[in-house]
């Protein structure tokens, strides 16, 4: 969960990107109640999809509104003042529709009030581009959350490599992962990503299906765990059953020395093309240029992906506080499609690498 001093500093962010505005704001975008209050609305819950309004006052001071049906997540908002609205008590009909519950609540304590981050208007569309520039650097408690994230899968990560087994359906692989990270958060988590067999470019990854695992299969196992809203996100591709062969052996080799190669560039100040770019120059030394589709990495937080956004062509200059993947991948006909990927978080002096699961075919 997020604390209640970095959240103060994130609204003080914002208000001064905003020119300290003399009214208060309310602001309706889930990731903005998150960031700015640590409002939270676990996804297993009947609430799923309902949230709250949060309004900024000019002091940096907030009250979030919501509804009293939403799950106990809620309860680790850090505002100054919470309003929970009696919609629905489970006996006596609702007066109104859930979504329309919380604004008559506002007006009362803030005649007037209306939703400032309606992407419909000029101001709101300038609260998200605000917002989002402000949170490329992660705060503590930001990475604290996302640090979490990745030691629960990279739990789950371990278990696939060592007991992947032709037979298995990508089914079986998701549930076991869904079930070891289920136990190491102490808590129903959101797990989701690529776990899929890539016999090449016709398949790069993909949700879990009733496909049967055989032998030599290249396996890609890219996911991410949500804890509070943030997540993480990191890959391996397994070869199933069997020693990989040399092809599929030259892939990761390759991949590795990617990797590599973009690592020695995640320094402040430098350009995410740039970074791209430094991938690419392996694959095209290497012959292997066209076998590469995608971006070599991206932000991570609050969302998946977000910026920035590590791809050829970008303006984007890395700042002290991203977190950023990089996952080169190849995928040749005939051999398989392999990608593998870490997390970093950028420093003034460099980066820390966010996540240490075994990089491995094997």
């Amino acid at each position: 969960m997020l604390d209640k001093n970095s959240c103060l500093k994130r609204r003080q962010a914002f208000l001064a990107f905003m020119d300290n505005p003399k009214s208060p704001l309310v602001l309706s975008d889930p990731a903005h109640l998150t960031w700015l209050s640590g409002f939270y609305v676990d996804p297993f819950s009947l609430g799923a999809g309902f949230g709250g309004l949060l309004v900024i006052n000019p002091d940096a001071s907030c009250v979030v509104f919501h509804d009293t049906r939403l799950p106990d997540s809620v309860s680790f908002c850090v505002a100054d003042d919470i309003v929970s609205v009696n919609w629905y008590d489970g006996i006596s009909h609702p007066k109104t529709t859930r979504a329309l519950a919380l604004l008559p609540e506002v007006e009362k304590r803030f005649p007037g009030a209306f939703i400032h981050d309606r992407i419909d208007t000029s101001q709101g569309v300038e609260i998200h581009k605000a917002i989002s520039k402000l949170r490329r650097k992660k705060y503590p408690d930001e990475i604290s959350l996302i640090k979490r994230s990745a030691q629960i899968a990279e739990k789950a990560q371990a278990w696939v490599l060592e007991n992947i087994a032709p037979g298995m359906t990508e089914l079986d692989v998701y549930s076991e992962v869904q079930k070891i990270c289920t136990a190491h958060g102490g808590q129903p988590l959101i797990v989701y990503g690529d776990f899929a067999v890539s016999p090449g470019p016709e398949r790069k990854g993909g949700p879990p299906t009733q496909r049967k695992l055989k032998e030599s299969d290249m396996f890609i196992l890219d996911f991410s765990v949500v804890l509070f809203g943030y997540r993480c996100d990191f890959t391996n591709t397994l070869v199933v059953g069997k020693k990989p062969s040399s092809s599929q052996q030259q892939l990761m080799d390759l991949a590795k020395l990617a990797m590599d190669a973009g690592e020695k560039n995640l320094l402040e100040g430098v350009n995410a093309s740039h970074v791209y770019q430094s991938v690419m120059e392996v694959f095209l030394k290497a012959g292997f240029s066209d076998h590469f589709p995608h971006h070599a990495g991206h932000g991570l937080g609050l969302s998946h992906p977000e910026a920035p956004f590590i791809v050829p062509g970008s303006d984007e200059i890395l700042v002290a506080g991203d977190v950023v993947t990089l996952e080169p991948g190849l995928y040749v006909p005939n051999v398989g499609g392999l990608r593998i990927e870490r997390n970093y978080l950028v420093t003034e002096s460099g980066f820390e690498c966010l996540t240490h699961h075994n990089i491995s075919l094997v």
